[in-house]
């Protein structure tokens, strides 16, 4: 194993996070974008529907904080694929799920704390985090897409790539 060095920077930390609360900006912007009757839309037959990947974002999120740092988790939902139809109930889960997260990762590297099971290093966690939050954003608006729902870029690009593109922008409000 590469011994890892933590650095607890305050010119680093806030970037970082930024970034993180960027992504879940997006996420969010995403969700209230999705038409009437999309959150039912899938890409296959047997895939999860748009709400379901929702709530399994958010799932992922508050299980691997409670494996990785048990101190700053919260309750994890019983079903990891939950079927929710509420626009405004999920966006409370995932700014809920986001904070945990946010506080775990500024804990983990204020403390210059290790992580207890799956991760090298806090910012592997968040990137992994980004990672897979895009992949299942790409799968959302793919199942949009196939469903006769699709969110045209111009109406969504502000809200995406805009958010990740912007210079000297301050936390992002949720």
């Amino acid at each position: 194993m590469v011994a890892v060095e933590f650095v607890n920077s305050v010119a680093l930390l806030e970037p970082l996070l930024n970034s993180w609360d960027r992504n879940n900006a997006i996420l969010l912007n995403l969700l209230r974008a999705i038409p009437t009757g999309g959150l039912e839309a899938r890409a296959a037959p047997d895939s999860p529907s748009v709400a379901q990947m929702f709530t399994h974002i958010h799932f992922v999120r508050l299980v691997l904080v409670l494996e990785d740092a048990p101190e700053f988790a919260s309750g994890v939902p019983e079903e990891e694929w939950a079927i929710e139809r509420d626009v405004t109930q999920i966006s409370q889960m995932l700014n809920e799920s986001a904070q945990t997260v946010r506080d775990a990762v500024e804990g983990w590297l204020e403390a210059n704390q290790a992580m207890n099971q799956h991760y090298d290093h806090p910012i592997l966690f968040l990137q992994h985090m980004i990672w897979h939050e895009g992949y299942h954003h790409g799968q959302i608006k793919l199942a949009l897409k196939l469903a006769g729902s699709q969110i045209a870029d111009d109406a969504i690009g502000a809200g995406t790539w805009g958010i990740w593109m912007k210079k000297n922008k301050p936390r992002v409000e949720r």
